[in-house]
């Protein structure tokens, strides 16, 4: 069984990717069509809209971030899903809600799920840099 907050996570992701497709639509719209497509539940999807909902209004900053934690990549070489799995674990990073190594576990469950073959190893990577310039770990 998967834990609630790794699905809210999850979903988060999804709403992230869609709301990027669709050229920044109200996050609301977005969950509500993700919803139609996954099949509606309550207490994740209020979880991951406020989730996506607090990474967007950060989106910048933990851009920022993520380009300070990576040699020689810029932002926008970084694959979609990766670049949101990012923020995912950089925003639970700098909130403290959750442990660092968890936030770093969670976000690479999800890119070996949702990204590419080096997609982990990349995650964990910048992750354990931005962890480290925060002083998280």
């Amino acid at each position: 069984m998967i834990r609630r907050e790794t699905r809210c996570r999850a979903r988060a992701l999804q709403m992230l990717y869609a709301w990027e497709l669709q050229g920044s639509a109200p996050m609301h719209d977005v969950a509500t069509g993700i919803a139609r497509i996954t099949g509606p539940e309550p207490a994740v999807f209020d979880g991951a809209e406020l989730l996506a909902n607090a990474i967007i209004d950060d989106a910048e900053v933990l851009d920022r971030e993520a380009e300070d934690a990576t040699d020689n990549w810029r932002l926008e070489r970084i694959a979609t899903v990766e670049r949101i799995i990012l923020r995912l674990g950089i925003h639970e990073l700098r909130t403290g809600d959750v442990p660092p190594k968890v936030a770093i576990d969670e976000a690479v469950r999800l890119a070996h799920w949702f990204g590419g073959a080096r997609a982990p190893a990349f995650v964990n990577g910048v992750l354990d840099r931005v962890a480290h310039t925060l002083g998280r770990l």
